[in-house]
Order: structure tokens, then C-alpha cells, then sequence
């Protein structure tokens, strides 16, 4: 009996926002946003060793198969990423601030011995 694999199979569907390659943490926005930069499968791999080749022409299939759909998954994750990186930044950890405040100091002793 032959097993017949889809395109889907080689992936968990975690949530609308959240595709992973199936056994890895590694979601398809990683291996698509070097695809999308003009890599080859096999440059994806050597900057994503953990992956397979067979594992990254699914992904590339995947994607152009459903081009639209994962463009809009691809640009809601951009801006999810946005909207964190300036929630973080605009409410800095303990450390963060003492790490821009002794910056700032070092600038200002800096400035002053010139």
C-alpha cells in the first residue's frame, strides 16, 4: 500500500499565525523570507542546517501553491514583530533601562573630556 503525502503534511498549523515545519521550531516565515531574498534551497540549508532539502522545496511549493494567503500570513507577522519590538521598546525591562542609562553617562563623560 502506497502512502500518499500533501504538501500539508510536512507542516504543523499551530494557530492562523503560527506554520512550523513539522518536528522542527522552525516556522515557514524563516525558510521563506531567505527564499524571498533570492536564496537557493541549498544556500536555506546551510543557513538553516537542522532543515532538509526535501524539506524546503515543500515549503517553496507550499508557498507558491498558496502565494496570496501566505503573503498575508507573511505581512501579519511583519507587523505582530512591529508591534512588539515597540511595546519592548517603549516599556524597557529594569536592565534595558540601566543599560541605556549607563550608555547615556558614558556618552556625556565622553563628551565632556572632549
Amino acid at each position: 500500500m502506497f502512502s500518499t503525502t500533501t504538501l500539508e503534511d510536512y507542516f504543523d498549523f499551530l494557530s492562523p499565525d503560527d506554520i512550523r515545519l513539522k518536528g522542527h521550531r522552525i516556522g515557514i516565515d524563516n525558510v521563506l523570507e531567505y527564499y524571498l531574498e533570492g536564496y537557493t534551497p541549498e544556500e536555506i540549508i546551510a543557513n538553516l542546517p537542522s532543515l532538509n532539502l526535501e524539506e524546503i522545496h515543500a515549503t517553496i511549493t507550499y508557498y507558491l501553491h498558496n502565494q496570496s494567503h501566505i503573503d498575508a500570513y507573511l505581512e501579519r507577522l511583519t507587523q505582530k514583530r512591529e508591534i512588539n519590538y515597540q511595546e519592548w521598546n517603549s516599556h524597557p525591562s529594569p536592565l534595558v533601562q540601566r543599560l541605556r542609562a549607563e550608555k547615556a553617562r558614558r556618552y556625556e563623560t565622553k563628551e565632556k573630556e572632549q
